[in-house]
Order: structure tokens, then sequence, then C-alpha cells
């Protein structure tokens, strides 16, 4: 028997697409995207297509296991639910009556993205008085840059909107690949006249799409942005009428400005002085110039300033108030939801220590105040938090109580206490926001759980219920917590009924017409766009050194994201059957390193093996680290995140993974 059934791609990306899900005899043989929601279009992304052999694979963990070998083996044996659920309670008791409940610590992140199986889990730590734990791997520099200028909630012009622009900046975003849906639009504003800039320090897909690509110099973003701040306002491109309406003063980014002619921007970026003249000639002239702005470039010690100094260009000129004109870096902020129930933000009180997850080395390996239990669902940190030596000894520790609720025996998996097996996003219902549209979406469960797998809700319900937790929200069906989600009074989602959503699984936010979010100011209480205090071009401390002459970078790779699909065969096939780096042919030279040779990258907190790819994509100086494998299916069993350190951007305690000195030799 086949059939075909809607839902809603769970993954970490801004499309968040509408997906139409073929079953034959139960089990999972195609997936698609739909034209049941505009963004998508009707297609999916190449990563997306492989779900199905995710979905139905052999290594699917599918019963409740206690670990019976050292940390780190992958040594289990299969038990039942209560016996699993009955463990977690008496080890955790047990040492929270010793080092207190802020000794537990949760670690997630967006494994899923559907808001009931990635936030409701949180509720139950909350009511237990855990450590909180700040979301800061990817996004908070970038986000809080934004809000620094902007005020709270990230808004964004609506995607469809490009169409009407006529100068188009991709800054440090590969959209054809980790924003594929918006190409289409893309397309047809170049169709309608427009011209496509694309900055980045990786020549990828997007740079060969684009009219024009520079590669600027890695962490050089703010001081090419301030440059052509500096030459619009020679041009007097400035709105003044808007900007003594909307925004503060500006002396002090005038004078930031000032430091970076376009001469010396050129040769600190590695650009062309000319063609930056011509761009800013171009953003001068057409107020419908529109900016994408990418979060890796917020990946390095002065990321949240470079992603002011972009932020600000479209304020400056007022294309705010123009069809196609303004800014991106994220829509989530305009779906104003409920949340002040589901995740249990309700019942924060009193001081609650929090534990930056880019830190979480840090945090497991500290003697005062130690963590005592570890709960890990929707991430694999043994993978993707950076330092991974240091996250390793915290997970060896025979003191630590580990629970891992996964798909898949995943690096983290293998260091657990006890391991829980979780649901697909077909095998359980959800509410999706976006960050790269304006859709709410719901899915419904479309098939039972293979084996005894759980939703991530269930488990920490049941864990409520043995803690004797008794606020209603744990009781709460996923209806429920969604029909209290949907319960807000903002004008953006007022009046979306469950029902509705329910019945037709995608619906549009009630955004007036047109969406042009900063044309009268900033969300601040005051109105005003904060260009003061300045964005500047910030120097690293992680500077490159003799030792260490080059940097490495890690954007995304085009057939595999994080590490969520990073078992599936074809994917690892299509990028190359092992991990890659990417080597400038002259430092791959001077280094004596050759074509697919099996090269050591070290930095100051370790050293991997990797294969060496010599091209010119990759800037002089510079290494490029495509996708993050799982360790253990690389060459040496190491992460590429042996090599990153756990200090901290300098906005919004984020990430380097975009700032790392290293050195590179033939093995």
């Amino acid at each position: 028997m086949q059939f075909t059934l809607p839902s809603v791609c769970p993954l970490d990306c801004p499309d968040s697409c509408a997906l139409d899900i073929t079953f034959e005899n139960g089990r999972m043989t195609k997936l698609q995207g739909s034209d049941r929601q505009p963004y998508t279009g009707g297609f999916a992304c190449v990563k997306m297509s492989k779900f199905p052999l995710k979905q139905e694979h052999a290594d699917r963990l599918l019963y409740p296991q206690r670990r019976v070998g050292p940390k780190g083996s992958g040594e289990f044996e299969r038990i039942g639910w209560d016996e699993a659920l009955d463990t977690v309670l008496q080890n955790v008791r047990q040492r929270i009556s010793l080092f207190g409940s802020q000794s537990v610590l949760p670690y997630s992140y967006a494994g899923t993205m559907g808001l009931i199986e990635r936030d409701h889990p949180l509720a139950f730590f909350r009511g237990l008085g855990a450590s909180e734990l700040a979301w800061t791997i990817c996004a908070s520099t970038a986000g809080t840059a934004w809000e620094d200028c902007y005020g709270p909630d990230k808004l964004s012009m609506a995607p469809e909107d490009v169409v009407h622009s006529r100068l188009i900046i991709l800054w440090g975003v590969n959209a054809l690949r980790s924003n594929s849906h918006f190409a289409p639009y893309l397309k047809a504003a170049r169709k309608n006249g427009a011209f496509i800039l694309h900055i980045d320090p990786y020549r990828n897909e997007t740079s060969r799409f684009a009219d024009e690509h520079w590669q600027i110099r890695v962490g050089t973003d703010a001081a090419l942005a301030l440059a052509l701040g500096g030459r619009l306002l020679q041009l007097g491109a400035q709105d003044d009428r808007y900007l003594a309406a909307h925004a503060n003063s500006l002396d002090d980014y005038r004078l930031q400005c000032e430091q970076w002619t376009i001469s010396r921007a050129a040769e600190y970026c590695g650009l062309d002085s000319d063609r930056i003249e011509a761009i800013a000639s171009s953003i001068a002239e057409n107020r419908n110039t529109f900016i994408k702005i990418g979060y890796g470039m917020s990946r390095n010690e002065g990321g949240g300033n470079a992603v002011r100094a972009i932020a600000l260009l479209p304020a400056l000129t007022g294309a705010w108030q123009h069809p196609g004109g303004g800014a991106s870096l994220s829509t989530s902020g305009a779906f104003f939801l409920n949340r002040s129930r589901y995740s249990g933000l309700h019942m924060l009180s009193g001081n609650r220590r929090t534990v930056n997850q880019c830190q979480l080395g840090l945090a497991l390996n500290a003697t005062e105040q130690p963590i005592s239990s570890l709960f890990v669902f929707n991430s694999n940190p043994a993978a993707v938090a950076p330092d991974s030596s240091s996250v390793l000894k915290g997970l060896r520790r025979e003191d630590l109580f580990t629970v891992v609720v996964e798909h898949f025996q995943t690096d983290t998996a293998d260091y657990a206490d006890i391991l829980l097996p979780a649901t697909t996003f077909v095998e359980h219902a959800d509410i999706y926001t976006a960050y790269g549209h304006h859709y709410l979406q719901w899915a419904e469960p479309l098939v039972l759980p293979r084996g005894e797998c759980r939703p991530n809700s269930w488990i920490f319900k049941q864990l409520a219920k043995r803690f004797e937790l008794s606020d209603p929200v744990f009781s709460w069906t996923t209806e429920e917590l969604a029909r209290d989600l949907l319960d807000s009074s903002h004008p953006y989602v007022q009046g979306i009924d469950f029902d509705e959503l329910q019945k037709r699984r995608c619906l549009p936010l009630r955004l007036p017409s047109p969406f042009r979010p900063y044309a009268e100011g900033s969300r601040f209480e005051d109105g005003k766009i904060r260009f003061s205090p300045a964005p500047q071009q910030i120097q690293f401390q992680q500077q490159t050194t003799t030792e260490f002459p080059l940097r490495l970078i890690s954007p995304p790779g085009p057939f595999i994201i994080n590490t969520s699909l990073g078992n599936l065969e074809p994917l690892l096939r299509a990028s190359g059957g092992e991990p890659l780096v990417l080597v400038h042919p002259d430092d791959a030279a001077h280094a004596g390193i050759t074509e697919d040779a099996q090269i050591r990258i070290t930095s100051p907190w370790g050293s991997i093996i990797r294969k060496a790819i010599l091209t010119t994509d990759t800037c002089l100086g510079v290494v490029t680290a495509l996708g993050q494998w799982w360790p253990k299916l690389a060459p040496d069993g190491k992460s590429l995140n042996e090599l990153t350190s756990q200090s901290l951007t300098d906005l919004g305690g984020g990430s380097l993974f975009g700032n790392t000195p290293v050195s590179v030799q033939p093995i």
C-alpha cells in the first residue's frame, strides 16, 4: 500500500520546507518539496531528499540501553523504558543531594526545529532547578549584533520582496546551498535587472552564480562595511530626513568610517578599490539595495561588530523605506507566539547558573560547581562543541552521569550511561516557525515510531512525573502546547487558529503589506536605530604566527548539515568520501603539500588529519574545511573541533569557528 502525506522539514535551515512524503507498506520511500507552502516552491534540497535512508536505516536506535563498557567504548545492553527512567531518577537524585540541582545541565540545540520537541523538554530542567544552557554556538553573535542596531526581535524584509531589488549583496552566505529556496527569488530579481554581488572568502556555488564575487580576507568585513558607509557619507547618499527621525547620533559612526578610506579597506581586505568605489556608487544610486547577511562571518572575535557595520548600511541610506530595500539576517522575530509557558520560562526563579554552550569543556572539567549530570538531546557535542579534547575529557569522567537521547549511536552517544531512542519528525507532531520566511506550519505524525522510540517531549514528561514536578505544563498534550503557543494577541499571529493550522498545515503570518519592518525606525522604546556606539574593525587576539600562519574556517558543506545526516552513505560519497580541507596552492607549495595528500592540521588546541584539495576557491592564507563530519568516520577518529578554542566573540558570547590559527604539514 502506498500513500503520500504532508509534513515539514525539521532541520536547522532557514527554509523550513513543506514536504510531501511517500510511504509504501509503512516504509518511507520518497521525500519531495511541496508547493503547499509557496516559499518551498515544490522542491527539496539534495540533503533532505536522502532522509528516507535515515528513517529506515538499519542502525537506528530502537530501544533504551545501558552502558556496560568503558565510557566512549560504545558498549551497551538493551533495557526497558521503566528501568531506564528509574535509573535516571536514582542517579540524578543522588547527585542533586550531593551537589544541588544546578549541577544538572541540559545540552541541546537545533537537532529539530520543531518548537515542541526542541523546547518543551527545557521545562523539565527549569522545574528541576537545573543550570541553564546559553544557546550560543551558531546565531547568538549575529543576533545580538542585529538587535543592538534595531532593537529586540529579529525582523527582516520578506524574502519575496527581493524581486524588487536592483542591487543584491550576499554577504557571507552560500545562499544556493544553505538557503536554496531563496535562489528562485534571486533569479527573478536578476531577470528584473538586479546586479548580484557575493562577498565571501570561500568561492562556492553562490560565487559562481553571482555577477561578481569578492574573495574578502577572513575577519575584515567590518572594515569593508565602514569604508562603504564612509563613502556613502562623502557622496551625500545618507537619508538625512530618515536618520533625523529614526536614528541616534552618527558622530561616532562618522569617525569610525573616516578611519577606513576605500584605499585602506581595499588593501586590508584584499580587494580592488575601484570595485569598492563602484559598489558604493551603486548603493548610493539604488535605494532598493538588499543585503543578505550570513552567520559565518560572525564567528570570529570581531564578528558582532562586523554584522553591526553591515546591518546599518540600509539604515544610513533609508533603504528600509523602499520596495526591495533593506537587509535580512533572520525572519524569526516575526513569529510573536506566546512562549511564556511551553518551555517552562515561568518556572525560572532565583539566580540560575548559565553555562555557555561554546564552553562545555570548561564546564564539564570545572572542580568548583561541578556538573554532576548531563542530558544531551538534539545535539552531538562530542562532534560540534569547540575544543573537542576538553569536551571528551569531561565526558570520560567516571563521576559524571550522562543521558543521551538520539537516533543513532553518535560519538556523543558512545559516552552515555543511559542511551534513549528518539522519534524522527515523521513519528511525532510539532509546530514550526522559520528564520528564512514568514510561514507557520504544523506537522502530524505520519507513521508509528520504529521499535520503542519515543518523542523528546514524552521522555521528559515521564521524568517530570518521576521527579514529582507538578506544574500543569507537564500534563499538556502536544496539541495543548501548540494551542497555548498560538494564544497570542500580537497582530502578526492574532487570529491564527490551531484548528485552521492543523487543517491547512501552513499559514502565512498576518504581516502588514508591504512589510517594511524598520521604515519607521527601530523596535527600541525610543524608535531610534543605534549607530552609536559605532561598530569597529576588531583586532583579533588569536592572531596568526610563524608557528600557526594560516586561518581555519568551516562553512557548511553542500551535502551535509552539521552532523544530522552524517552517516548517510550517498551524502558522504557526494562529499568526497572523507572529510576534506581546501588549501590554497601557494600555501600548499610553501608547506610541501600535494593534491589529495593526507595532511596534519595543527592549532594551539590540537591536531587532526585530513585530505587536502588544492584550489584557489579558498583564500591565500586560509584553510577551508567543508562541513562537520562524525569524528568516528574521519580518518583519525577526531572532530574538526579538536582545533577550535573555547574563547568567545565580541558580542553574544558566540563561537570562534571562523578564527582559528593553524599550520599544515604533509604526513
